[in-house]
């Protein structure tokens, strides 16, 4: 039998969510649900969902369903997971888990208690250029990690970026973080796959780059973030960034043997070459073998394109899909509990360093 699955919130990355239970087999969206009746409706209407909600607990007692895939904003996941699990459901939540590492102790620690299964929306290390990365990095092709480069790029007058400086009420602001907060596991859970240490050294500066209008609490928002991190083996650099254009989103690392660099915008993953030839002839050769990879990774992805496996949301579909399988077959979640808790208290100490202490201030 396939598994029953219930969405609350019902805002854009909700639709992610549905197109891509819709593509398994072994799940079924049966109800959504939303504070707003209007949203949950339309969402309804769209996909052809049979029951929608504005009352979370009815859903829940209504239709039971196996799993709830929480799309909310981040303040209210803990206590709507904990509903959640009193009623007998394994939990998608999407990211960031908490508002701190103590809503995600307390929900792994809920989670263990009822004897169910969670994950997060960590979905670009699920893409087809991350799971190539950790393939390479388990088969020693880096040889060992030494560095982490982790970029994520935020367009502010993108759709989601309008409506966040649209109104100073959004409820990105009441984030202590805030935009930087909502993002930030992106490019802080490509860096602890290399970083597993308990305590590493972090040393964060956050500062907004715009020009200060709107007299209210957008003003008081950071907008760009810089942080080092440093464990005992491996040292990182992560950079949040709302003004540097193109928007870019990659991660780069640098192993005792070889250095990648992942481009998760345009799905590639290309070798830096060592110079072999010395002189000048060797600096003339690397821009045709750097094209030679760039020319076979765009080939892969017009394979890709051709087979219909190209697609915008191919890390959540594939996240997705091995977290059904991790409840249908009794096996472990695909993200451990312990590199959520880890991603959670990272971004704590990132926060707790750039946090503003008052609208318009700069650190």
């Amino acid at each position: 039998m396939p598994l029953n699955v219930a969405i609350v919130g019902c805002g854009k990355i909700a639709d992610g969510h549905v197109e891509e239970i819709g593509k398994l087999e072994n799940a079924r969206v049966v109800a959504v649900c939303d504070l707003e009746l209007l949203m949950a409706e339309q969402l309804a209407v769209r996909y052809k969902i049979p029951n929608y909600y504005d009352d979370f607990d009815k859903m829940l007692e209504t239709e039971r369903p196996d799993v709830v895939h929480i799309t909310t904003p981040p303040q209210s996941h803990l206590a709507l997971s904990l509903r959640a699990l009193d009623g007998g459901c394994h939990l998608f939540v999407e990211k960031p888990v908490g508002v701190d590492s103590t809503e995600v102790e307390r929900l792994i620690a809920a989670v263990e208690g009822a004897g169910k299964k969670m994950t997060v929306g960590y979905t670009y290390a699920f893409d087809p250029p991350a799971v190539a990365l950790r393939r390479i990095v388990r088969e020693g092709v880096l040889g060992d990690p030494v560095h982490v480069e982790s970029f994520y790029g935020y367009d502010l007058h993108g759709v989601f970026g309008r409506a966040i400086l649209d109104s100073d009420t959004h409820w990105v602001h009441k984030l202590p973080g805030g935009i930087i907060q909502n993002n930030l596991d992106h490019a802080v859970n490509k860096i602890t796959e290399f970083i597993s240490d308990d305590d590493p050294v972090i040393h964060a500066v956050g500062y907004r780059r715009r020009d200060t209008v709107h007299g209210d609490s957008r003003d008081g928002m950071l907008d760009e973030l810089r942080a080092i991190i440093v464990g005992r083996s491996a040292s990182a650099y992560v950079t949040f960034s709302s003004h540097g254009k193109p928007v870019g989103h990659f991660v780069r690392v640098y192993g005792s043997k070889r250095t990648v660099h992942v481009d998760f915008v345009s799905r590639t993953l290309i070798f830096e070459n060592e110079l072999k030839i010395p002189g000048a002839i060797g600096r003339v050769l690397p821009p045709f073998t750097q094209s030679r990879q760039h020319c076979k990774e765009g080939w892969k992805n017009v394979l890709r394109f051709s087979r219909s496996q190209f697609h915008f949301f191919a890390g959540l579909n594939r996240l997705i899909s091995l977290f059904y399988e991790s409840i249908n077959n009794g096996s472990a979640p695909p993200i451990a509990y312990s590199d959520i808790l880890r991603v959670s208290r990272v971004m704590d100490r990132i926060i707790g360093q750039i946090r503003p202490q008052e609208p318009g201030t700069q650190k």
